[in-house]
């Protein structure tokens, strides 16, 4: 037999004996261990029932223009997944797609889950015993002049091989709460990365109808420019006539000059939310798109789902992450409770020695030892109870920071409803006074040109249409963004979608060596 085929089967036999070893110590560990700490029960949902003190009307007020309709609330209905698409625009559409596929922060968000997890099946691995091989081989030269004798000298070699047990088991069940409080983290990061899609989604939106508002309104200052220029020429030969003032020339020439001056401002609003949207794209500002994307090219959702408040618990990424920081926070106190009683360890090593590789298996080579140990700290100054302490303290501040997340989502939901019935009004109301503004204008210069009115009254009349045009716009908007804010609300329908990298999420490995391409070795001439 050759001393490869030597090595290994000794290799398989000690294998198998540290197996033999390890094996009862983690079963008998298992059934007899307890775990301290208290265990985590999940807070009860909110007993309320809804979101404001009084009954909302279950349909908002309509206007008789674009993005007016009436909007009805679904009580219970679900949420959609791409609840985006109800916009049913095929530029929005894309702008979200490209928004989840090159974003970096889901990027960052997906590493922080995976690296959780893999922190979770370390963490899972101080269940088991750990098993460690160990090999040497020594050659020695012994003089005799050691002994006395200077004739005489000695060569030989020493060869071992060995596998050795260590193993602590967890009899108060503190490993159990570290794999648990790690889980719960794990959790955590989950929502977390909800919570970073949910976000990122409604940032879109949200920033694709402010871009299309903000055109409205620049294309509405520009209607308004071309009206004041037109009401300047007309101001001009009313004076060269005789029927105006100098005055009135120079007011509408200030008139003129003020709304040419909100326009630069408007403009710069442009710039900054497209390059802000380009930065949620995962773009850099000197890229675009959504150059086509209009008020009237987006359809305002008609039919809104409201979920009912016990679900909302379920359905809130930042409501689900502060669970399992609580959990987390439930599991720490096992951890420094465990801390605090006795702590065992059982070692074991099995083994042979001899003087060389051909030896190894004859008699007498063979050595095996096994161990158990106990320690208990007795006086320590207190450190293990304040840790305790501490960890009961970090439960209450993240049972008082849930509930805290808990109202906000509820206050999230009520702000919500509350601007769809508001801004509804307020589109009717802006719709009506455009209408009015408009009307009272185009008498106003036709009264101003019989003579009838002063030129402040016609200039009155010009800048009350003036603002009338520019609130519509924004009270259009307006009711785009609630729709994104509602869905932001109640979750974003993170469950109907697969938003996890499967990759993120990792799988236990029980090998103690690294991938082969992880080891690079020096290469020659180096």
């Amino acid at each position: 037999m050759t001393s490869a085929s030597q090595a290994t089967r000794t290799t398989w036999r000690l294998g198998r004996a540290a197996l033999a070893l390890a094996a009862p110590m983690a079963v008998a560990a298992m059934v007899t261990a307890c775990t301290v700490g208290p265990d985590f029960k999940s807070p009860d949902k909110p007993s309320v029932e809804g979101y404001t003190p009084e009954n909302l009307v279950p349909r908002t007020s309509s206007a008789p223009v674009h993005g007016g309709e009436a909007q009805s609330l679904m009580l219970g209905a679900d949420v959609p997944g791409r609840w985006w698409e109800l916009y049913h625009s095929g530029e929005l559409d894309q702008l979200v797609e490209q928004a989840l596929r090159a974003n970096p922060d889901l990027d960052a968000a997906q590493a922080a889950l995976r690296q959780a997890r893999e922190q979770l099946y370390a963490q899972q691995g101080a269940l088991f015993p750990t098993i460690s091989g160990n090999s040497g081989a020594t050659q020695q030269l012994q003089s005799g002049n050691q002994f006395g004798q200077p004739s005489f000298t000695s060569q030989f070699g020493v060869t071992t091989a060995s596998l050795s047990v260590a193993y602590a088991p967890d009899l108060w069940g503190g490993v159990r709460r570290q794999v648990e409080s790690q889980a719960a983290l794990a959790e955590y990061q989950r929502f977390q990365l909800e919570a970073a899609y949910l976000t990122l989604t409604a940032n879109v939106v949200v920033a694709a109808v402010n871009l299309a508002s903000l055109r409205g309104q620049i294309a509405a200052t520009e209607v308004i420019i071309r009206l004041q220029t037109d009401g300047l020429r007309l101001v001009q030969e009313q004076f060269t006539m005789g029927g105006a003032s100098r005055a009135d020339v120079l007011a509408q020439q200030a008139s003129l000059a003020q709304t040419q001056a909100t326009l630069p401002p408007l403009q710069k609003q442009l710039a900054q939310q497209r390059n802000q949207l380009m930065r949620y794209l995962g773009l850099a500002p000197t890229e675009d798109a959504g150059q086509g994307l209009q008020l009237e090219t987006l359809q305002l959702p008609k039919d809104l789902p409201l979920s009912l408040p016990s679900q909302l618990v379920e359905q809130r990424p930042d409501v689900r992450a502060s669970e399992a920081q609580l959990h987390s926070a439930s599991a720490n106190i096992g951890v420094a409770t465990a801390a605090q009683l006795p702590q065992f360890n059982i070692t074991g090593q099995l083994g042979t020695a001899s003087l060389g590789v051909a030896s190894m298996f004859g008699p007498g080579t063979a050595f095996w030892s096994l161990g158990v140990s106990a320690a208990q700290t007795l006086i320590d100054g207190g450190q293990l109870e304040h840790k305790k302490r501490a960890a009961v303290a970090a439960f209450d501040q993240a049972a008082a920071s849930y509930r805290g997340i808990v109202l906000s989502a509820f206050q999230d939901v009520a702000n919500a409803l509350r601007a769809l019935q508001s801004d509804a009004g307020a589109l009717t109301a802006a719709v009506a006074a455009e209408q009015d503004a408009e009307q009272s204008y185009a008498l106003s210069q036709q009264q101003y040109q019989a003579g009838a009115i002063s030129y402040l009254t016609l200039l009155n009349a010009q800048q009350t249409y003036e603002n009338a045009l520019i609130n519509r716009v924004k009270a259009q908007a307006a009711r785009y963004s609630d729709v994104a804010a509602l869905f932001e609300a109640l979750g974003g329908g993170w469950w109907h979608r697969a938003d996890v990298d499967p990759k993120s999420l990792g799988k236990p490995d029980i090998f103690w060596l690294p991938p082969f391409q992880d080891v690079h070795l020096p290469r020659s001439g180096h």
